[in-house]
């Protein structure tokens, strides 16, 4: 994708809906005797969360999960839109759009996996981390230098942000 096109995409954007696992994770979990234990959640992703409603962008999680980790991690960025145990993600956004009155032009998905596939061909702006699954990788707009985990999340509201107003964007060509 053209940088130029990149931008356009982004500036459009009023809501950044994200998948966790692969993600705002690193994909592993930490289980015990009592099943999921653990789950590790990067900060600056948290920090992304908030630097986008600094600027009118609001934010949510869709997940196939129900973790009550995802829960708790939500609560505290103040992540209103959160979607557990979604298996099919892709008639959740109509909902949403109607709901919110928005356009699905106005909307950002980033995610990793083939159970992604289907929203990320149907947003305004589709990201996955850098060591999304081949299948995320082909429906992205843009594919994050940062590996989900380790601040896929906050690179894509950097990029957000920074479309809408901020410092300049780096044209990366055809990374």
């Amino acid at each position: 994708m053209k940088h130029a096109d990149l931008v356009a995409k982004a500036r459009r954007i009023k809501l950044v809906l994200t998948d966790c696992d692969g993600v705002l994770t690193d994909g592993g979990v930490y289980y015990g005797e009592s099943g999921e234990v653990l789950k590790r959640f990067n900060i600056r992703d948290g920090m992304g969360v908030e630097r986008l409603r600094a600027v009118g962008v609001e934010t949510g999680i869709v997940t196939g999960e129900r973790s009550p980790s995802v829960s708790k991690r939500a609560e505290k960025l103040k992540i209103t839109e959160l979607h557990l145990g979604i298996k099919d993600k892709a008639p959740l956004l109509a909902e949403i759009l109607n709901r919110l009155g928005l356009t699905a032009e106005q909307v950002a998905f980033i995610g990793d996996d083939t159970n992604d596939v289907a929203i990320l061909g149907l947003v305004g702006l589709a990201a996955c981390p850098g060591d999304a699954t081949i299948f995320a990788r082909e429906a992205a707009d843009y594919r994050c230098q940062a590996f989900g985990g380790q601040g896929a999340f906050r690179e894509l509201a950097e990029l957000i942000i920074s479309c809408q107003g901020g410092a300049p964007v780096p044209d990366r060509g055809s990374e």
